[in-house]
């Protein structure tokens, strides 16, 4: 089962809205998001790839991401199906579960993963979308697998890590995270260190290292502290999935901060705040972050300088930034796609999809989107 007390993240949007109140009245602040500003310049992304599935609820946290592998797209439709498509042309679709689907796509080693919020991990031959096996976990799965070294890594919602042997689904071995008593619904991907090596992100601010083959841990660092009087006000968890930037990880707190560790050390090189639900990016030693408040802020990765900050779309529920070409895009509440120059923060351009943001990656040169409405996209530039 999942934890407790699980948290929709736009539910604590609403309650530290709440101000000015007294005995017998509660008054809700409204926040608006920024209207979009005039740009000077007008660069737009080309579409070369979109799909729509179903909608998902404002209030979850899905993300539902794509993914593609040796050129093949993979997406998955929140009502149980599973497609591939090369190009425009649909090879495969199967209805993978009755109970729908709430995970992103991870597909490699010919093999497509998904999972539910049930608790059930499906297997799916890539080549033909037969079901190669299923297990079942212990909680909802959120976020993508991770498929390494013959393994299926996955996080279920009540905090326990599992392995699977890709081949035949066999569980391998199982780590459980620390509880904790409230956290944000959602929970970050696990993203590999090395061919041996998996990262596990938590809802109690630490990032674990654990062997992917056998499970035991090899590091576990605190990377952000919050502050604050309630038990909400001390949210602190880390919901983007880690980025490893050479030597360094970087990672993003919700209530806490954007934090660089040297991987080698095991020592926080910097941490400045910054509250984000987010995934950040990295490119060129900068580290760039989409703060839960829609400001965008950009840091030199070895020293934690601040170079830029762009707040000029507050309040307007931004996506992960994601590093396309020598651009940085940002999705947001509308299904705006808006361009930024990665060295000045200045806005450069936008283009337009259909519903907020949830998801961006950026995977051989092009742009893949995914949005709560269930418009899924791939776009490149011009």
């Amino acid at each position: 089962m999942d934890r407790k007390y699980k948290i929709p993240f736009a539910l604590t949007i609403l309650t530290f809205a709440l101000v000015g109140c007294s005995t017998n009245k509660i008054k809700v602040e409204e926040v608006k998001p920024n209207p979009l500003p005039k740009l000077a310049q007008a660069k737009s992304l080309v579409p070369v790839f979109s799909q729509s599935v179903s909608s998902t609820s404002k209030a979850d946290p899905l993300r539902l991401r794509l993914d593609v592998d040796n050129g093949v797209i993979f997406a998955l439709d929140p009502k149980g199906e599973v497609a591939a498509y090369q190009g425009k042309q649909r090879i495969w679709e199967k209805k993978v579960s009755k109970q729908g689907l709430s995970s992103g796509v991870e597909a490699g080693e010919g093999t497509v993963v998904v999972g539910n919020k049930k608790g059930q991990l499906f297997a799916l031959d890539q080549a033909t979308g037969e079901q190669k096996w299923t297990a079942q976990l212990s909680g909802a799965i959120l976020s993508a697998s991770l498929i390494q070294s013959g393994r299926v890594i996955t996080v279920s919602n009540d905090g326990t890590v599992y392995a699977h042997d890709l081949a035949t689904g066999q569980q391998v071995w199982t780590y459980n995270l620390p509880n904790v008593q409230f956290s944000l619904r959602g929970m970050a991907s696990p993203v590999a260190l090395d061919p041996r090596t998996v990262l596990i992100a938590s809802s109690n601010a630490y990032v674990y290292a654990l062997d992917i083959l056998s499970g035991v841990p090899r590091m576990q660092r605190r990377v952000a502290v919050s502050e604050g009087r309630s038990d909400i006000q001390r949210l602190n968890d880390i919901d983007g999935d880690p980025v490893v930037a050479g030597q360094f990880l970087v990672t993003t707190s919700f209530q806490g901060q954007v934090t660089v560790t040297d991987l080698a050390s095991q020592q926080v090189v910097w941490s400045e705040d910054a509250s984000s639900i987010q995934r950040p990016e990295v490119m060129n030693n900068t580290v760039f972050v989409a703060q839960a408040d829609g400001k965008i802020t950009a840091y030199a990765l070895t020293t934690g300088e601040q170079l830029w900050q762009n707040d000029s779309l507050l309040n307007r529920q931004l996506s992960n930034p994601v590093v396309l070409g020598q651009d940085l895009v940002v999705g947001d509440l509308d299904g705006v796609l808006h361009l930024i120059d990665p060295t000045s923060g200045q806005l450069i351009g936008r283009s337009k999809t259909s519903g907020e943001v949830r998801s961006l990656r950026e995977i051989d040169g092009q742009l893949y989107v995914s949005t709560r409405k269930g418009a899924l996209s791939v776009w490149q530039n011009r």
